[in-house]
């Protein structure tokens, strides 16, 4: 701390006092942070304010109480701008303040004697204030580089990690919204919580309870005799595989074949080796599933020598028709396996279709995704590590806590209770805004023409066949493609929903990784909103997330506990294979406890759409209406994903 002592000439002695003006610098970024001043006097005549500066090589294992975690923007370690002080504000009797006082009731000639003094404090004051707003204004484009949390190197094509793009200057669609949404949230910061969307509006949720791993008579056992090995090579992420391995079984079931452990394709934009064994215990799924089907990690030694697509049993998707029903494999795959005693399914994403199937296969598939499959104890250990840094208090450990991180599931006794601090509950956020998705959307984001051209490029580059079909259709105005609902919904859309919603400013965030197109300028309305923003970057250190570095789908799968644990689930995309999975989790175990908000994009745009004129009453009653009519408990309808909507005879129960 520097000190620097003014004291005026010809001071009358009695009433004399040295005027302070006290500058409180932090050191280098990274050491121990100085003490903040304690201000006994509180009429500070001025006080400038604190400006927080992250570096982004501190995102990981920086030096922070790990429990709280560090917010994507404005993390733990500060450089403190100066923080300038000057006692002597003027009180009501006429006096001023101890740190520097002299009584000028009826002597006018003070002011006199001290012209120069006064005149010094002014232009020292003066610049004070010109040094402050230059180390500001170079420190606060330091924030906007360094306050992304580190991104391995290969990990860009991953949908686990917060990226953060070059920066540009924040993009605001919905200036006036925001605005008040800002003063509204400041007014309900210290009323009591009357929010309801912490928990399931509808009772009847209540009453649906899991039942796929239940014995029924009418299920028919194991054959006796199988009928040959089926393999699958499943595609995609963690999620698209999850959605394969099941369906893989139900078509096993269905052909009176041995499953071969399922395999997962290495692929250039996962980039990520790891196979079932790596994430999912392989003998715990292997024996929930005895009594359905025979299942085996290897082929047998006669039939591995085999060149099986010279043998013409390799099927590809291209051989199988999407949502194929169960006659088009009797047919089509049951004679190539009573053939060749082996088939290779490469690829396998959404080749089995949901209705209509029989009932015993249908429960089979709820069986697999909600019970059989369980993360390894690696992921489980971590998944419960990073849900206790967002949350400090657990009652007994529910279903749902239990399903997903086993013996790991958190918990606390009643006696502890005064001891845990921190946030009780937690929302989880599924933003699905990377440039992938914006750009084959064909929407506007208010980005300008540096936006427009970024994203043709982009397209160009990766989307050619959607180039090849524009060029012969009918073009459709991004204003039009917004009113349709086809637009993903931006990180300042979705911080308005949930203010419209009546969530606080403290509210703490999960986001679960995702590539942010627009980096950290398009989550600055986001943030501004809702600075508890935390990811499992930030929750955990460097040591921490190392064993899971360059494998895209093990970092995928403690997002999903992240999410599938949370007090609350937002999405922003109903068609996300995450959000879909996360979501028939909830429905599942939550018994009536989970809530999950889905936005109707379509509504949400033609709500936004007045946001000129919107009152913000007429605006939360809207957005409020729309999210309620999305939580109404219903069964499962035809066709529809029984992973995502599991509420239905064949795999829950109905109290």
């Amino acid at each position: 701390m520097f000190l620097i002592h003014v004291k005026a000439r010809n001071e009358t002695p009695l009433r004399e006092r040295d005027s302070c003006i006290e500058v409180f610098t932090m050191g280098k970024q990274g050491s121990p942070r100085s003490a903040r001043p304690i201000l006994q006097n509180t009429n500070s005549l001025f006080r400038t304010k604190d400006y927080h500066i992250r570096s982004s090589s501190d995102s990981l294992g920086a030096s922070t109480d790990p429990s709280i975690g560090r917010r994507i923007l404005g993390g733990d370690n500060y450089w403190n701008s100066k923080v300038v002080l000057l006692h002597g504000l003027k009180d009501n009797s006429g006096k001023f303040t101890p740190c520097k006082g002299v009584y000028v009731g009826k002597k006018h000639t003070w002011f006199g004697r001290n012209v120069k003094p006064i005149a010094f404090i002014l232009v020292l004051m003066a610049s004070l204030f010109l040094l402050d707003s230059l180390m500001v204004s170079i420190f606060g484009s330091i924030n906007l580089q360094g306050s992304s949390p580190t991104i391995p190197s290969d990990a860009h094509e991953d949908d686990n990690v917060v990226s953060i793009h070059e920066e540009r200057p924040a993009v605001q669609m919905y200036g006036r919204l925001l605005k008040l949404a800002s003063m509204v949230l400041a007014e309900k910061e210290f009323k009591q919580d009357s929010l309801n969307f912490w928990n399931e509006p509808y009772h009847q949720a209540s009453k649906w309870k899991p039942c796929a791993d239940k014995k029924y008579r009418t299920t028919p056992g194991k054959p006796d005799k199988s009928n040959g090995y089926i393999m699958v090579s499943a595609n995609g992420g963690l999620n698209q595989q999850r959605v394969a391995i099941c369906n893989a079984v139900a078509v096993a079931s269905l052909l009176n074949a041995t499953l071969v452990l399922p395999k997962f394709l290495y692929s250039n934009v996962w980039k990520d080796p790891s196979q079932f064994g790596d994430i999912y215990q392989e003998d715990y799924f292997m024996r929930i599933l005895k009594d359905d089907i025979d299942i085996v990690k290897e082929l047998p030694p006669h039939l591995k020598p085999l060149d099986i697509e010279a043998m013409g049993t390799l099927i590809t998707d291209a051989d199988i028709v999407k949502e194929a029903k169960p006659d088009d494999y009797i047919t089509s795959v049951l004679p190539l396996l009573l053939q060749n005693r082996v088939v290779h399914f490469l690829g396998f994403g959404n080749r089995l279709g949901f209705d209509p199937l029989p009932p015993h296969l249908q429960r089979l598939r709820c069986k697999c995704n909600f019970h059989a499959l369980k993360f390894v104890l690696k992921i489980q250990k971590v998944g419960s590590l990073l849900i206790k840094r967002i949350k400090k208090y657990y009652a007994a450990p529910r279903q749902l806590d239990k399903q997903l991180l086993g013996d790991f599931a958190p918990g606390i006794s009643p006696k502890q209770h005064n001891i845990a601090s921190g946030p009780s509950r937690y929302l989880a956020l599924h933003l699905r805004f990377e440039e992938d998705m914006v750009a084959y959307s064909l929407c506007d984001f208010g980005g300008g023409d540096y936006e427009k051209k970024e994203l043709e490029a982009y397209r160009d580059v990766h989307f050619p066949l959607l180039i090849e079909r524009l060029k012969n259709s009918k073009p459709v105005s991004p204003v039009e493609l917004r009113k349709l609902g086809r637009c993903p919904l931006t990180p300042e859309e979705a911080a308005l929903v949930l203010a419209a919603l009546g969530f606080k400013p403290e509210t703490f965030i999960y986001l679960a990784g995702s590539h942010i197109y627009g980096g950290s300028s398009r989550m600055q309305p986001f943030t501004s909103l809702y600075p508890n923003l935390v990811t499992k970057e930030t929750l955990l250190t460097s040591s921490e997330l190392a064993p899971f570095k360059n494998f895209s789908s093990q970092l995928a799968a403690l997002d999903f506990i992240a999410c599938a644990t949370s007090d609350v689930f937002a999405m922003t995309d109903s068609g996300s294979q995450l959000s879909s999975l996360v979501s028939g989790f909830r429905t599942y175990y939550g018994d009536g406890h989970a809530p999950t908000l889905r936005p109707n994009k379509k509504r949400l745009a033609a709500i936004l759409s007045e946001n000129r004129t919107i009152g913000w009453n007429t605006f939360e009653d809207r957005v409020r209406k729309m999210i309620e009519e999305g939580q109404r408990v219903q069964l499962r309808g035809s066709g529809r994903s029984i992973y995502r909507q599991p509420r239905c005879p064949e795999c829950m129960c109905r109290s």
